[in-house]
């Protein structure tokens, strides 16, 4: 209803100002947004920037304030696949399990992205198969 009510506004003082008017079927906002408890976000770039970046950072550099979110630049611990699928799937300390909230293919995604950029040079991809595997093994780990 706001939304409807804003509209209007807008079409009024802009019809009086000779502006442009607002299309009805404009989208409001183009890029993919996150809804319930699923991940929208499609690619590892994608990925990083709109879940993972809000506490590692956009940098990957990591922050320390009302938490400690550890730097992924250059890091050691991502030369191993499984140990970022283990945090990923299983999360560690105060990280939730954020791939309960994306597909195999996302998750594989973000890993492969996280693993190649950021001063990190592993190649050894991961496929939505290993990501559904590390998964199962998550699940039935007491």
């Amino acid at each position: 209803m706001r939304l409807m009510a804003l509209r209007a506004i807008v079409l009024v003082v802009s019809g009086a100002a000779g502006a442009p008017t607002l299309a009805d079927d404009a989208p409001a906002n183009s890029a993919a947004m996150s809804h319930g408890w699923e991940f929208a976000e499609q690619g590892g770039a994608d990925l990083f920037r709109n879940v993972c970046a809000a506490c590692h950072q956009p940098d990957a550099k990591g922050a320390v304030g009302a938490g400690s979110y550890p730097s992924l630049v250059a890091d050691k611990n991502l030369d191993s696949a499984d140990f970022m699928l283990s945090v990923l799937l299983g999360g560690l300390k105060g990280m939730p399990r954020v791939g309960d909230m994306m597909s195999d293919a996302q998750v594989a995604d973000v890993v492969n992205y996280v693993r190649t950029h950021f001063g990190n040079s592993y190649s050894e991809a991961v496929s939505a198969t290993d990501v559904a595997a590390a998964r199962r093994r998550a699940q039935s780990a007491p």
